[in-house]
């Protein structure tokens, strides 16, 4: 009886529910990992601006003012640097965005708590991958208020990239440093943890490569972070 019912309704006409397209998780990995490639190649290219400290004042400025005349007259003076920043937060969203999906289809593949947890060996930064996101999006919105609106910044003048470092980072404000120094920290194991998972995802590693990619990834992660932190550092203790 319930199958001639359910016939005569699909005769007259009554469709079934809409169902809401999923995306394969296989396509979020890979957006997280090319979001989190362009955003590491954006970290590189900044940690070497940074570096133009140790030439000089007149080297760090005037590499701040370069930027916004790449590409002039056909792009308007600054519009290269916005595009790139169109880029790079278009990247976040998608990388933040895939991330909680994932995070949530992995809560609802095990819905129920283990009564027992048994700890399973792994990294620090696979462990605390997603806490480390959200203070690598702290530390994001922080530093744009410091250092690039100059908001928060006791300099905070717009060009002048080397006296608002140095008025960020003297030695009174210790806690700034502090602050900055554990951010990084944390940008670095994300970092390494990024760009293995991401190396898996688009089918770089086997079994023959596994360590050494591992190794590359833990490098660039250290080589990463003490380039950043040269900076204030250098700065707190007066090298510069």
């Amino acid at each position: 009886m319930k199958s001639l019912v359910f016939s005569r309704q699909t005769a007259v006409g009554v469709t079934p529910p809409a169902r809401h397209v999923k995306l394969p998780s296989v396509l979020l990995k890979f957006v997280m990992a090319v979001s989190g490639g362009f955003m590491l190649l954006y970290l590189v290219l900044h940690m070497v601006g940074n570096l133009k400290i140790f030439l000089g004042a007149a080297a760090l400025d005037g590499y701040a003012a370069w930027l916004r005349t790449i590409l002039e007259p056909v792009v308007p003076y600054g519009g290269t640097l916005w595009l790139v920043r169109f880029l790079l937060a278009v990247s976040v969203l998608a990388h933040i965005w895939s991330a909680a999906l994932l995070t949530v289809r992995a809560r609802q593949a095990r819905p129920v708590k283990y009564a027992v947890r048994n700890k399973v060996p792994g990294s620090y930064a696979a462990r605390t991958m997603r806490w480390g996101g959200v203070i690598v999006v702290l530390f994001v919105i922080y530093h744009l208020l410091d250092l690039t609106t100059g908001t928060l910044n006791p300099h905070g003048v717009h060009l002048q990239v080397y006296d608002n470092l140095h008025a960020d980072f003297t030695p009174g404000r210790w806690y700034v440093t502090l602050f900055y120094v554990l951010a990084v920290v944390a940008v670095g194991f994300h970092i390494r943890h990024g760009l293995w998972s991401a190396l898996q995802t688009l089918g770089w590693s086997n079994n023959a490569r596994q360590a050494r990619l591992k190794a590359v990834s833990t490098a660039f992660a250290v080589l990463l972070t003490v380039g950043f932190l040269s900076v204030p550092l250098a700065v707190t203790f007066g090298l510069v």
